[in-house]
């Protein structure tokens, strides 16, 4: 058992919330019960992941996607009064970390997608000054498209859409997950063979092609379901609190 002050200052501390600029608040964003002693984890808190908490009797509910999104209606109407509702009426706790939770360098989904894909990290990289979200690295052993192709359906349970490159192997990667087309340019400046990330943008398909970079769009979902739960493991080892990771299917 943790209590939840307790628990959200280690995760703000771990994930050093304090240096990002972010899109949403990360740390506490709905307050539950005092005393933790499970929490479930999960990429969105989507209703179907919130009712799979509830249903699972956890304490709170641990997540990169939370709510309160720059820009969104303020107004709590419609899906966003059940979501919090349902949180609300069984006192559990909603916690989201979002780019740190990307950044971290050993939790961190990109740190956790090279573990997942076998790739030696060698550095980050990000679109401007101060944004080093992105990492860079090698295969241990080159491979062609296809052959990178299926590593990343066979790691990620998702087939990859592959915007075909120049090079015949690839051995130089970069990668950074979710909605990260927009690196690609920095990228291509590295000298890499391949780039992945979540998402595809109909501009990133021709500058992929003309740039010569093989790009693979793994998934949003797919290629960050391995940081949150990372998260969640090593909160579980820290405090002794049962931890279950929720995976609710999305083929985005």
């Amino acid at each position: 058992m943790v209590h939840m002050k307790e628990l959200v200052n280690y995760c703000d501390d771990l994930l050093e919330v304090y240096k990002f600029s972010d899109y949403a608040p990360n740390g506490l964003q709905v307050e539950g019960k005092a005393e933790i002693n499970k929490i479930v984890t999960g990429v969105t808190a989507s209703q179907a992941l919130i009712d799979a908490a509830v249903e699972a009797q956890a304490d709170a509910l641990l997540v990169h996607h939370g709510f309160f999104w720059r820009g969104e209606a303020p107004n709590v109407v419609g899906i966003k009064r059940r979501r919090l509702a349902r949180l609300l009426r069984n006192d559990i706790s909603l916690l989201a970390y979002h780019l740190p939770l990307d950044a971290h360098a050993e939790i961190g989904n990109n740190a956790q997608l090279a573990k997942v894909l076998g790739l030696r990290v060698e550095g980050r990289f990000g679109c401007e000054a101060g944004d080093e979200l992105a990492m860079y690295g090698q295969l241990p052993t080159p491979v062609s498209a296809a052959e990178f192709s299926q590593q990343i359906n066979k790691a990620l349970g998702r087939t990859p859409l592959h915007i075909n490159g120049e090079s015949d192997v690839i051995k130089k990667v970069a990668w950074c997950t979710g909605a990260a087309q927009g690196y690609l340019e920095k990228a291509a400046t590295l000298g890499v063979h391949a780039f992945i990330s979540g998402e595809i943008s109909e501009s990133t398909t021709h500058f992929a092609r003309e740039s010569g970079v093989h790009y693979f769009a793994a998934g949003h979902h797919a290629t960050e379901r391995y940081g949150i739960k990372a998260l969640g493991e090593h909160l579980s080892d820290k405090f002794g609190l049962v931890c279950d990771f929720i995976d609710i299917a999305n083929p985005v």
